[in-house]
C-alpha cells in the first residue's frame, strides 16, 4: 500500500493529473470557437472543467482573472497536500507567484487598480494609503517580500530565497532534478525579456517541451511537484488568454 504523504504517494496523484492534460489537438478545438460560450461549453467537457468553475459566459475580465487566481491557489493547497510534510511548506508558497507582479505595481508607487478594490485578497492591501502598505505586507501572508518592497526589482528574488528556506534540507539527490528544472526557468524568463512580444506564445511552448522532458526524469523526486505546477500555470495562462480574449471581444460587440 502506497503512504499518503510519501513521495510514491505524491508521484501517483501527479501522474494522474499529469496524464489528463490536453494536447494541442485538445487546445486547437478550443482555440478556433470565436464566441465565449461555445468555448466554455467544450472547454468543460475536458479536464480544464475544474478550472472554469465559476466561470460563465457573462463573467467579466476581473471575475475570470479573479476565479483563475483562486483555482491556482486551490491547485497548489492540493499538490503541497500530496507531498511528504518537510516539502509541504515549499510547495505551498508557489500559491504566491501570480501576486508578483501586482505587488511590484505597488511598490513602484503605482495606483491601485479597480480589480484590486473588489479582490477579497487584494481589497484591504489596494485601499490603504501607499505608505501603509509596506506594513500591511508585513503583518500578512506576504511577509517575507516585505523586503523588497523599497526595490520592487527583487521581488522575485525575495519570493525565490523565502522558497529557498522553506525547503528541507539532507536528502541527496533532492537537486538532481531542481537544479535543471531551475536553469530551464531562469532560461526562459531571460529570453522572454527580450524577445518581442509576438514571440511569447512560442517560447512558452519551448519551455513546455522542456518541462515535459524533465517531467519524465523527475520520478519520486520532490522538483515533480514543481515540474507540474510549472506546467499548470503554463496551461492556466493559455486558459486565461483564451477566455480573456473572447470576453473582450463580446464587449466591443455590444459597445
Amino acid at each position: 500500500m502506497i503512504e499518503c504523504g510519501s513521495l510514491e504517494y505524491a508521484q501517483a496523484r501527479l501522474n494522474a493529473r499529469h496524464g489528463q492534460r490536453l494536447r494541442e489537438a485538445d487546445w486547437h478545438r478550443i482555440e478556433v470557437l470565436r464566441e465565449l460560450a461555445p468555448l466554455l461549453e467544450l472547454a468543460r467537457g475536458t479536464a480544464l472543467r475544474s478550472w472554469l468553475s465559476g466561470i460563465t459566459a457573462e463573467s467579466s475580465v476581473h471575475q475570470v482573472e479573479a476565479t483563475l487566481r483562486g483555482h491556482w491557489r486551490a491547485l497548489v493547497d492540493e499538490v503541497s497536500s500530496w507531498m511528504p510534510a518537510p516539502w509541504q511548506a515549499a510547495v505551498a508558497w508557489c500559491r504566491v507567484l501570480p501576486d508578483l507582479a501586482p505587488l511590484q505595481h505597488l511598490a513602484r508607487g503605482g495606483e491601485a487598480t479597480p480589480w484590486m478594490r473588489q479582490d477579497r485578497v487584494w481589497r484591504e492591501l489596494g485601499a490603504a494609503a501607499p505608505q501603509a502598505r509596506e506594513a500591511l505586507l508585513r503583518a500578512g501572508p506576504y511577509a517575507a517580500l516585505a523586503g523588497a518592497w523599497s526595490a520592487p526589482q527583487t521581488l522575485a528574488a525575495a519570493w525565490l530565497a523565502e522558497w529557498q528556506r522553506r525547503r528541507p534540507r539532507g536528502r541527496a539527490g533532492d537537486d538532481d532534478a531542481l537544479q535543471p528544472f531551475g536553469r530551464a526557468l531562469r532560461d526562459h524568463a531571460l529570453a522572454f525579456s527580450v524577445a518581442a512580444p509576438e514571440q511569447g506564445w512560442l517560447l512558452r511552448g519551448s519551455l513546455r517541451a522542456r518541462l515535459g522532458l524533465l517531467w519524465r526524469r523527475a520520478t519520486l523526486e520532490p522538483a515533480a511537484a514543481f515540474i507540474h505546477l510549472a506546467l499548470s500555470a503554463l496551461d492556466l495562462e493559455r486558459l486565461r488568454a483564451e477566455l480573456v480574449r473572447r470576453v473582450v471581444y463580446a464587449r466591443g460587440k455590444e459597445a
